[in-house]
């Protein structure tokens, strides 16, 4: 038995960057394209190791920067053979270039369901206009959904949606299951594939992403989750997580945990492999997957590697 894994790349223009009045290329580059390590090198580094992720692009930013800032990262994700599926930040519906800092709706769960299905299916086309397939699958910025997100989902055609995460319930990510629920299952008129969580000493959760777990905890979780036939895990990266906040130098760091991740999953391809959305992967629904039990070890090693990571970060500042 298989566990399949959704192995997602959030692709989006940085906020942080807009707000901070850079030129429009710069902007992109640092967003997309930061310090050598975004989706053209990590693009790389998967036909390296022979694995399929998920780009989940967020189209909304052409509505500003025009096509060319999106459509040439859909292009390239697609031709190196890898899928794109649609994310969204709804702060870049109202966004301006003359205005960068006024306040905007940065939360998809607080519009209503009208409004959701209004900006998920301009969304959609955008990237179509981009160049990539009908989506069949939704991630929200910032995991924030609720079930009338899904609803509106549904409504469009979707199949998947993958913005339940236990590490940040019950908000901004606002889907009616319990925060521990980590296996697929179905929901609201699709498939809830939910973001893989860790538990952690004393209580609480940690979601499996780049820049939140070590290469220790990653490795922990993945080999959990194979010996226990989970019906998937589910990993979150950025398209920018791999270089500093600025964009400007590699996050040696995480890097190595990107590394150390795809050596990892090319290992064991024949428990753990890796899937597209588009592929319709058979997925065993409603397990009780349990996440992986907390180490007070795994975690007193990934704070002291972060603070050296941030030590490193302010003296290269």
């Amino acid at each position: 038995m298989t566990t399949p894994v959704f192995l997602t790349i959030d692709t989006e223009l940085m906020w942080r960057h807009h707000a901070a009045d850079l030129p429009a290329d710069t902007v992109v580059q640092r967003s997309l394209e930061p310090a050598g390590v975004g989706v053209t090198w990590q693009l790389e580094r998967l036909r390296a190791h022979g694995l399929k992720a998920c780009f989940f692009v967020d189209p909304l930013p052409a509505r500003l920067y025009g096509m060319a800032a999106i459509a040439p990262t859909v292009e390239a994700i697609l031709a190196a053979g890898q899928e794109v599926q649609l994310h969204l930040h709804p702060n870049w519906a109202g966004a301006a270039l003359a205005d960068r800092r006024r306040a905007h709706v940065f939360e998809l769960v607080d519009l209503s369901r009208q409004e959701q299905q209004d900006l998920l299916g301009e969304a959609r086309d955008l990237l179509g206009a981009a160049g990539a397939p009908d989506p069949v699958a939704f991630r929200a910025g910032s995991y924030s959904a609720n079930d009338v997100t899904l609803d509106a989902l549904a409504a469009l055609g979707f199949a998947y949606d993958s913005s339940h995460n236990g590490a940040h319930h019950p908000w901004p990510s606002m889907i009616a299951l319990l925060p521990d629920v980590i296996a697929p299952v179905a929901h609201r008129g699709l498939i809830e594939v939910p973001v893989t969580t860790i538990a952690m000493p004393g209580g609480g959760r940690r979601h499996f992403q780049i820049c939140a777990l070590s290469a220790a905890e990653m490795r922990a979780a993945l080999a959990h989750a194979a010996a226990q036939n989970h019906a998937a895990v589910t990993i979150v990266s950025h398209g920018f997580e791999l270089a500093n906040r600025s964009g400007t130098r590699a996050n040696a760091v995480h890097v190595r945990r990107f590394e150390a991740l795809c050596r990892t999953l090319a290992k064991h391809a024949d428990r753990l492999p890796t899937t597209h959305f588009r592929d319709r992967p058979a997925l065993r629904l409603g397990q009780d997957d349990r996440p992986l039990p907390a180490s007070a070890l795994r975690t007193r090693w990934r704070q002291a590697e972060q603070l050296w990571s941030n030590w490193i970060e302010e003296r290269a500042a």
